[in-house]
């Protein structure tokens, strides 16, 4: 981003990317509580507005992703059951929609595995060098864009994240971990416009993003 903060700390229509990003979790009906992961000694979190009522704080921040996330696995598996439902978040998408939280849930609540919100690929893909020449042209059947929340249960998503990690696997994504452990996630279409902050022209699509849903 070439901030001075974090990505998740930057203003974004009147709050911050966090601010946006746990509000919209925390308010779906469906959700019983809230988990922000964050890194030790953070010296912005304690600055913001979060729902108190849903949201714990934990500050055990890893390395990567995956590091954060099954840290926050392990204090949760100190409060719910290993079949309890969970959803990861990225901190840098602020504009999950609640309908796209309810058709993940709805769709899942099921599935022996669960799965993530995604996109399908309609651009035409290529693959490149490390100097950006054309290697070929990837067949787009069949691929999509993996998006958050990722939905699985407590135990499974736990142990695959610590087979991963024991591995020296440092996954992208939650269901690359479940991936890994042998079992086949379902993807759940989700709306583009669920993006995640990572370029500064991104926070400027963000408002735009917000500005359109609450006026829908």
């Amino acid at each position: 981003m070439g901030a001075a903060l974090p990505k998740q700390y930057l203003p974004l229509s009147g709050t911050t990317v966090l601010e946006h990003t746990v509000q919209r979790v925390a308010r779906h009906p469906l959700i019983q509580g809230v988990l922000v992961v964050v890194a030790p000694g953070d010296q912005y979190i304690h600055h913001l507005r979060l729902p108190e009522s849903k949201t714990e704080l934990i500050m055990a921040g890893g390395d990567e992703r995956c590091h954060s996330v099954f840290n926050g696995l392990n204090v949760l598996a100190e409060q719910a059951a290993a079949d309890d439902w969970v959803l990861v978040h990225d901190a840098a998408r602020p504009c999950l929609r609640a309908a796209d939280i309810t058709r993940l849930i709805d769709e899942l609540r099921d599935h022996p595995v669960g799965g993530l919100l995604g996109l399908p690929v309609t651009d035409t893909m290529k693959r490149t060098d490390r100097d950006a020449n054309v290697l070929e042209t990837v067949q787009r059947d069949g691929l999509w864009r993996a998006l958050t929340p990722q939905m699985f249960r407590l135990g499974l998503l736990r142990s695959a994240l610590e087979q991963a990690l024991s591995k020296g696997l440092l996954v992208t994504d939650e269901a690359q971990a479940v991936e890994a452990a042998g079992y086949a996630p379902r993807m759940v279409e989700g709306h583009a416009d669920n993006i995640k902050i990572t370029r500064p022209q991104d926070l400027a699509l963000a408002e735009l993003y917000l500005q359109q849903q609450e006026s829908a």
